[in-house]
């Protein structure tokens, strides 16, 4: 079984940007730079065998590329149990209709469809028994944070491999949007 997402890569700077977000939340495993990304569509575990007919069912997606800006910031979780911190992107109709034509094809392909809301963010930590005060601290020092537009031109099929200091994640297939 390998477990697999689509996502579109950001910009070096633009994560070396995010990276220096880091730190002020006890308990947060911060993600590192080189696997910041926006996700379009978690797939999860699947049979290896199935890798190439989720390829071949991406490679038609298309749909030209748009531009892409991070704005503000957020937690996942309720009350007292946060379980990460992110940084929002402007939802733009080209964003969310790629991830409906990624999840088409996916669907497509066998795969059952995407069952939660789609909120386009670039996750940053993960958190476990972090306290409400600092994940607030947190939020309000870098609520304001904006990024410059990047253009979007390819996603990305990755696999997500655990490992002893987190995932790592590696390309398997980059789908052009042009």
């Amino acid at each position: 079984m390998i477990r697999l997402f689509t996502a579109l890569p950001l910009p070096e700077d633009l994560r070396l940007r995010l990276a220096g977000l880091g730190g002020g939340i006890e308990g947060a495993r911060w993600v590192a730079p080189e696997n910041l990304h926006i996700t379009l569509r978690f797939i999860g575990e699947v049979p290896e065998d199935r890798a190439e007919d989720i390829v071949e069912a991406l490679d038609g997606v298309g749909g030209g590329s748009f531009p892409v800006t991070l704005d503000g910031t957020g937690h996942f979780g309720t009350g007292n149990n946060a379980r990460a911190v992110w940084v929002g992107v402007r939802r733009t109709p080209e964003i969310a209709a790629l991830h409906e034509r990624i999840d088409r094809a996916l669907v497509g392909a066998g795969l059952e469809p995407e069952k939660r809301k789609y909120t386009p963010h670039v996750t940053l930590a993960r958190l476990r028994g972090a306290r409400t005060g600092r994940v607030r601290n947190w939020l309000e020092a870098n609520g304001d944070f904006l990024s410059l537009p990047f253009e979007a031109d390819r996603f990305v099929l990755f696999e997500s491999r655990m490992g002893r200091g987190g995932s790592a994640y590696l390309p398997v297939a980059e789908f052009p949007l042009s």
